[in-house]
């Protein structure tokens, strides 16, 4: 039996039995295809955190500073949204063409970031990086996947944002401990040591799972051509023809013309309310990832300057590990509870968990009783909460709003990732220079802003679950 074969017949998601009235609600892709774009995503995780414990100490080495690796950290997020408008353009709607370029940036980043030590070039550690940036387009390839109405039901969506999450989880746990054990360890060499090895090891990944790709991966089933006679056809007694208007096949069947105006029909259809979820969710959205992405950069540079702590960057890859290993637990819940409870209510109790932490965390600086337990307790919950919140954003506006608009959203949702992650990156790297009640003062602030967009559209934020 072939892996495609196998992954066909075993399908964990299937545990409802449909009938003909919900099979649409519930229909799936092949096990094969989003296996990939599941572990796709964890890879691209990994690739995002392996560095972070060790990435401050590389970047002194070649003569940068502490807030140089929070650029470098979190300077891909910047390339990606660069990168995501001539990919979308050229990619119809369909996914392969982006995974191969993704597969082909990462590889070429990685060993950038590894040859940048033999080299003894600062910025070569930070052209990698932005290589890697082109990768992460993918990001937003596999959070479109998971929600695109051609392939998912909407009563699956959340679940495989629950999926998603669960595999972010895995890389933030994975990639910081790779990274430090791999910075512990060493290997005295200018070719493979502990700040070049990561981006060797993740190169030969890549390579490897690029073969996968092309073996494995489906892509979506092109629709067949509409020809203009079909398009002006009468809609005649008890038949109706209605041509498809979706995102991925709307500029190769209709004239530019048409397509043009049934974009400002669609658009002159979204609500004021819609408008209002929208703006809410890409907010959320980048104040997750902002914090999540500050947190990862700031606990090495913190833990290190803290005199109770001194981290070396082994000990931070450990501690960002532990937090991720232990939320793992609950993420996974989360993939069953979401089959059951509505995106709003898990939205508002993912972020109302991560502000405790936040608050802890002021309530213990201000104090100075700062140590390596009321910090986890302060990490984990953030980790959890943040991560939670990450689950919806996306899944509940595919349900909002009609399915043509899966792309935009998609790629809405994708670049208010990409800004939390780069700015909270830069901030992380900063804070101890600026302060570390300011660092955390700025985020308390921030969700208390998407608090009142939250609080003001709850009426408005009601969907079907799963």
């Amino acid at each position: 039996m072939t892996l495609r074969d196998l992954l066909t017949t075993i399908n964990p998601f299937w545990s409802h039995e449909e009938t003909s009235d919900d099979k649409e609600e519930f229909k799936l892709p092949s096990m094969a295809s989003l296996v990939i774009m599941l572990v796709m995503n964890f890879l691209l995780q990994v690739s995002f955190f392996i560095i972070v414990s060790s990435a401050n100490e590389y970047a002194k080495y070649l003569g940068g500073n502490a807030t140089f690796s929070g650029v470098v950290i979190g300077i891909p997020t910047g390339f990606a949204v660069l990168s995501l408008i001539p990919l979308t353009r050229y990619d119809k709607g369909f996914y392969k063409m982006p995974l191969h370029v993704s597969c082909c940036f990462a590889i070429m980043g990685h060993i950038a970031y590894a040859i940048a030590f033999r080299a003894n070039f600062l910025y070569l550690i930070l052209i990698g990086r932005c290589l890697n940036g082109v990768s992460f387009t993918m990001f937003m390839y596999c959070k479109r996947y998971c929600t695109d109405p051609r392939i998912i039901g909407i009563r699956r969506r959340t679940t495989l944002a629950g999926w998603q999450v669960v595999c972010q989880c895995l890389g933030l746990t994975l990639g910081p401990f790779l990274g430090g054990l791999l910075y512990k360890i060493g290997f005295s060499n200018s070719i493979f040591n502990g700040y070049t090895s990561p981006g060797w090891i993740m190169a030969g990944i890549y390579a490897g799972f690029w073969v996968l790709v092309t073996q494995y991966f489906e892509d979506i089933p092109q629709p067949p051509p509409m020809t203009i006679m079909e398009l002006s056809l009468p809609v005649t007694k008890g038949l109706e023809i209605e041509p498809c208007l979706n995102y991925s096949s709307a500029s190769a069947t209709n004239p530019p013309s048409s397509v043009d105006k049934s974009f400002r029909a669609q658009l002159s259809l979204i609500t004021l309310s819609q408008w209002g979820v929208i703006i809410c969710m890409c907010w959320l959205s980048m104040v997750c990832f902002f914090i999540l992405g500050s947190w990862e950069a700031n606990l090495p540079v913190f833990g290190a300057s803290t005199a109770n702590l001194r981290w070396s960057p082994f000990d931070a890859g450990n501690f960002i590990a532990l937090g991720g290993i232990t939320c793992f637990p609950f993420l996974l819940f989360n993939v069953l509870a979401a089959r059951r409870t509505q995106d709003r209510k898990l939205l508002a109790r993912s972020t109302i968990l991560g502000l405790i932490g936040l608050v802890i965390f002021l309530s213990i600086l201000r104090t100075g009783k700062v140590n390596y337990g009321t910090l986890f307790a302060c990490w984990w919950t953030v980790a959890l909460g943040f991560n939670l919140a990450t689950t919806v954003t996306l899944s509940l506006l595919s349900k909002q709003l009609p399915p043509e608009w899966n792309g935009g959203t998609s790629i809405a949702i994708q670049c208010s990732n990409y800004i939390g992650r780069v700015m909270g990156a830069i901030w992380g790297g900063s804070g101890v220079s600026v302060g570390m009640l300011n660092f955390v003062g700025l985020e308390i602030a921030m969700v208390g802003i998407g608090a009142i967009l939250f609080t003001t559209l709850w009426n408005k934020l009601k969907t079907k679950n799963g």
